[in-house]
């Protein structure tokens, strides 16, 4: 199966499709991301603020698969903002991985009510580059003036913003402005499960729209929405701990979607953001202490 591979815009080669471990209990992540890499995920992403940073590292390290043939992407927490801070950030998150280099380290989340903390913390990422620690710098969850900010003062325009986006939300004018600048855009909860998960009236998954694109395909209503995104030029982290989830996620590469396919997935967006408002969050409401081990 040829997996498609997105160039970054400092030339680094990413999959496309990577394997994601948010919510997914410590004790369970090594099971969970070993079966991802049996399946054919060369891409694991995962956070500091997840606490399963270990077992991700150990079902790497178990895998017997070559360092180079795995991308790691990983997250800065709000808590370790700040330049010595998120160089200390790196450290801890690079032992618990147990790497000496991360293919992709991005700031989790804006902190607009200290932005310069948020500031100082892109410029530690920036260190890290050059340092060859990092290959490739990024933010999550950067709406568009935040971007501007960061953009007047950094060096490096970040490689990725990983925000929500799935059918009932797409923000296509955070979309258009990562674009503008080169920013690849990747979709965390690519299937909509925020639209479930937290006790929403409407699934993706139970779509009437999807799910007869779905059956028109032989596919399931995830492996379409999955689908869709890889068309539309973005990176997707689809989460599961089912072995069976687990593989219906990786198998989306052997079928494509009309263009009114595609057209009518568009129409699905409702404009109802299913993570916290990125204005909201500070280091009172969202921060904690991340652990060195």
């Amino acid at each position: 199966m040829t997996v498609t591979t997105i160039t970054l815009n400092n030339g680094v080669e990413m999959p496309a499709l990577g394997y994601g471990v948010f919510q997914t209990p410590p004790d369970e992540t090594a099971t969970a991301v070993s079966e991802a890499l049996r399946c054919g995920y060369r891409h694991i992403d995962t956070a500091a603020a997840y606490a399963n940073e270990t077992g991700v590292g150990k079902a790497i390290a178990a895998s017997g698969l070559a360092r180079d043939e795995i991308f790691i992407e990983t997250k800065i927490w709000i808590s370790d903002y700040g330049y010595d801070e998120t160089l200390h950030g790196f450290e801890k998150s690079a032992r618990k991985l147990g790497v000496d280099q991360l293919d992709l380290l991005i700031l989790h989340q804006a902190l607009p009510s200290a932005f310069d903390r948020t500031v100082e913390a892109y410029r530690a990422l920036e260190t890290l580059l050059a340092d060859g620690k990092v290959r490739a710098i990024g933010v999550s969850n950067f709406m568009p003036d935040h971007l501007e900010q960061l953009l007047g003062v950094a060096k490096v325009v970040p490689a990725v913003n990983q925000i929500e986006v799935h059918p009932y939300f797409q923000q296509p004018e955070l979309q258009r402005k990562n674009s503008e600048h080169g920013i690849l855009s990747q979709a965390w909860s690519p299937i909509g499960g925020i639209t479930f998960y937290r006790g929403g009236d409407k699934s993706t998954l139970e779509d009437p729209v999807i799910l007869a694109i779905a059956k028109a395909h032989g596919k399931s209503a995830a492996q379409v929405m999955l689908r869709w995104h890889l068309q539309e030029g973005r990176s997707v982290i689809p989460k599961s701990v089912k072995p069976a989830r687990i593989a219906e996620n990786f198998d989306v590469f052997d079928f494509e979607l009309s263009q009114q396919d595609i057209a009518a997935i568009d129409a699905l967006e409702t404009g109802v953001r299913g993570g916290p408002p990125p204005e909201a969050i500070t280091l009172e409401a969202f921060g904690r202490a991340i652990p060195e081990e």
